[in-house]
Parts: C-alpha cells; sequence; structure tokens
C-alpha cells in the first residue's frame, strides 16, 4: 500500500511503526513512477483491516485534503472522523463492505474460540460477543464516522501496549529457559550436574566479556555509525547530515524502524549469532530498549516519530555529550525469583490440565476403538445373514424345479438341457456307401419270363 502525504500524521498516531513517504517536490519535478513500499506489521489483530480502511479512504480527493491540514489533536479527538460523511458514494460502499467482512471475520474467531474450549451453547449471541472488540462498532452494520474514531483510538490505545506486551513476552521466554536448565540439572547425576553447571556458567562470563556499549543516541553512538557505517570523518560528524542521511524514506522523520537501524552496530560488539553464549532473542529485547530510551528523550510530542526539529533540540542536551553508562541486559535479571516461582507454578498447573485432556482423549479414543469393534463385529453378522438368506432361496428354488437365481436376482438356465437338444437336432449323415448296401438288390437281368 503506498501512501500519499497527509498519512504521515495518522499513522504516527494509529500505526506508528510504519514508514511512511512524502514526495515534498510535487510539480517541481517530472513525475517519477510510483513505487509500491512494503509496511511491516502493526502486530495488531486487526492490521489488515485497519490498513484497507485507510487505503480506501486514501483514494477519496475530499478525505485526503482535509487529512494533510489535520493534526494530532484533531485526529485524536475524532473531528477528522465527522468528515468522514462528505466522502463520496463508492467509498462509503467500499467501507461498508470491509466493515462486513471484518465482522464476518470476527465471527468465526469467536466460534472456533468456544470450539477450542468445548463450550456448548444452544444459541450463540453474536451481539454481545462482539462487544469485546472495540476496534469497530458493533450496533450498525454499516462503516461510519464511529467506526472510524474507534479503530483511530483502539490502534493509538493498543500501539501505546505493544511495547509492554512485547517486554512481558520476553520475561516468560527467559524464565522458561531458566526453568528448563533447572529441569535439566535435576536430571543429571551430582557430578555431572556440576560440570554442566561450570559450562554454563562459563557461557554466561564469556557473554559478559564485550567492549563498552555506548549510550543510544548519544554523540558517542552517531559519531560510531557516522564513522563505520556511513565512511565518514568523526571530526566532520553533523547532526543535520547525519538526520537526512538515515531518513531512508526521506519522509522528513525517523520512525522506528529507522531508529532501531541505528543500534545495530552497538548491538553486534555484544551479539553474535555464531556464538553459543549469545541469545538473538535477547539482542531483540536490548534493541526495543534502546529504541524506547531513544523516544523517551527525543520524541517530545510523543507521536512515535522524531522529527527534524526534535532530533536536533536532544543534541544540545546536556546527555548527549555526557550521557549515563548503558546497562546491557545481562547486568540487570529481567525477572525476579518470585515471578519464577509464580510462572513454575503456572506451567504445573498447565501441565495438569493438560494431563487431564490426555486422559479424557484417551478414554475417548478407547470408546471409539470398542465402537469400531462392535460394529465390524455387527456387519460381519448382517453379512452372514445375507449368505444364509441366499443358499435358502437356491434350495427352495432347486426343490421347486425353478432355474437358480443370480446375485442380483436374474435367473440362471443350465446349459446341460441345450446341449441335449442340440445332440437331437444334429444326429451325424450315414456316409454313402452304408446307404447303397442297404437298399434291395435289383432283379437278376437276361432271365426268363414265368408264364
Amino acid at each position: 500500500m503506498t501512501l500519499k502525504p497527509g498519512w504521515l500524521l495518522l499513522l504516527s498516531i494509529c500505526a506508528g511503526v510504519w514508514s511512511v513517504p512524502i514526495d515534498r517536490n510535487v510539480g517541481k519535478e517530472e513525475p517519477k513512477e510510483e513505487v509500491q513500499e512494503e509496511t511491516g506489521d502493526t502486530g495488531l489483530y486487526y492490521d489488515r483491516y485497519l490498513r484497507e480502511v485507510i487505503e480506501v479512504l486514501e483514494t477519496d480527493p475530499h478525505f485526503r485534503e482535509k487529512l494533510q491540514t489535520a493534526n494530532t489533536e484533531d485526529i485524536k479527538n475524532g473531528r477528522l472522523s465527522k468528515e468522514l460523511d462528505l466522502v463520496s458514494h463508492h467509498v462509503r460502499t467500499r467501507l461498508d463492505e470491509l466493515k462486513r467482512q471484518e465482522v464476518s471475520r470476527l465471527r468465526m474467531l469467536l466460534k472456533a474460540k468456544l470450539d477450542s474450549t468445548n463450550v456448548q451453547t444452544l444459541q450463540m449471541d453474536h451481539a454481545s460477543l462482539l462487544k469485546q472488540f472495540e476496534h469497530l462498532d458493533h450496533h450498525n452494520q454499516n462503516f461510519e464516522a464511529k467506526d472510524l474514531e474507534l479503530l483511530i483510538s483502539t490502534a493509538t490505545k493498543d500501539l501505546e501496549n505493544y511495547d509492554a506486551e512485547r517486554h512481558e513476552e520476553f520475561k516468560r521466554y527467559e524464565m522458561l529457559k531458566e526453568h528448563e536448565r533447572r529441569e535439566y540439572l535435576k536430571g543429571l547425576d551430582q557430578e555431572k550436574r556440576e560440570k554442566e553447571e561450570k559450562r554454563l556458567q562459563d557461557l554466561k562470563d564469556k557473554h559478559r566479556q564485550h567492549p563498552k556499549v555506548n549510550a543510544p543516541g548519544s554523540v558517542a553512538q552517531l559519531r560510531e555509525v557516522w564513522e563505520e557505517t556511513d565512511g565518514l570523518d568523526p571530526q566532520e560528524f553533523n547532526p543535520k547530515t547525519f538526520f537526512k542521511l538515515h531518513d531512508t524514506n526521506e519522509d522528513g522523520v525517523l520512525d522506528e524502524q529507522e531508529l532501531e537501524a541505528l543500534f545495530t552496530k552497538e548491538l553486534e560488539k555484544v551479539y553474535d549469532p555464531k556464538n553459543e553464549e549469545d541469545d538473538m532473542m535477547e539482542m531483540e529485547e536490548e534493541r526495543l530498549r534502546m529504541r524506547e530510551h531513544v523516544m523517551k528523550n527525543v520524541d517530545t510530542n510523543k507521536d512515535r516519530l522524531v522529527s527534524l526539529e526534535e532530533f536536533l533540540k536532544s543534541t544540545e542536551k546536556k546527555e548527549f555529550n555526557n550521557p549515563k553508562e548503558w546497562e546491557t541486559l545481562d547486568a540487570r535479571p529481567a525477572y525476579t525469583e518470585e515471578e519464577l516461582q509464580r510462572f513454575e507454578a503456572e506451567l504445573r498447573d498447565k501441565e495438569e490440565e493438560l494431563k487431564r485432556r490426555e486422559a479424557t482423549l484417551r478414554q475417548e479414543q478407547e470408546l471409539l476403538k470398542e465402537r469400531e469393534k462392535a460394529l465390524e463385529a455387527q456387519k460381519k453378522e448382517y453379512q452372514q445373514a445375507v449368505l444364509e438368506m441366499t443358499q435358502r432361496q437356491k434350495e427352495q428354488q432347486a426343490a421347486d424345479g425353478q432355474p437358480p437365481v443370480g446375485p442380483n436376482g436374474e435367473l440362471q438356465f443350465k446349459p446341460e438341457a441345450k446341449k441335449e437338444e442340440d445332440k437331437v437336432e444334429k444326429v451325424p449323415a450315414a456316409p454313402e456307401a452304408e446307404v447303397q448296401n442297404n437298399l434291395p438288390a435289383e432283379p437278376p437281368q437276361n432271365l426268363p419270363l414265368h408264364t
């Protein structure tokens, strides 16, 4: 989906992880062929619906014009949504169709969820169940201004919580890794356990032996990118030039993806995918922490984007030249022992539930096998009864002198009777010599006549 100017502001509110290109020289240069750009997934379960709504709205000239002049507050407080009443008819029709498709998809998700939990309901109340989805108005089948308002506000809220959910997911990953480590060590004898514990500790110590990591967004970190990535003289470092170099889509802002790309050199100091001691999941968590740190200090209007003005102001702060030392993940635990104990208790509960479900499934499987055996025995009984019935019919027909009946009920005549008739009809002719010998003898010639 290619986004025109003005969508930058909307997506900075409801989809900050997207990159939005802006053409600043419209009318000054020859028109260039529009290039379809790949945009990242927001991670929202209604991501496709959000994208399609934006794509349809973009086709309306009036709404696109209003969006270009809108500000953050206009979008957040819903004033922009009221402009939906002025869009063209075919745009409204397409939005109505998108909403119906989304509602249908959500109903399928609800049904699948209820089926997976074995919830038996006589009648499913979709209207009440759809209330849990806040990104659309379930009271109206058509796409109205309230739908756009709900879509923007819900996406804004969900994206604000997205990073927190990623941190929680990483914490659970680390606790699961520690749980599996402890369970593995429990299964070893004392000698092997001590040897394995030493090996794992050596890997941890090796991982901690890495070069100093510069604080993200500091002058030292940016100069390093300027020199090693951009190939420029560190003594000629210029923040404005640096910003333009790394605004890769030339939209006038650094989005979250462009920011995270700046931390690659720092992360390579700590993580190498070839090393056993380096966990790439930890590397992505470290990248997220770095991006949050920069956004917190630089993104003053909290729109999840860094403008040139915000970037230049951040270089004037004291922290830019004298930042605090950056602590990597290995310097601070991701969880407490109490959190790990709760997590392990949760795992035990889930394991017990899985065992109960497994036992239930085994019982159902045994019942199905017994039922299958009973059906097979019943089938054999039916087949035997059919054979006996057929045999009795043949015997009865033979006793009555009737020709036997075939498998499909047709009469079967014996070929022997036909053969006897053929024998009677086809008596072989006697040889000619024998016929002549059987004729009466002619009277002798030249005998005297009796008087």
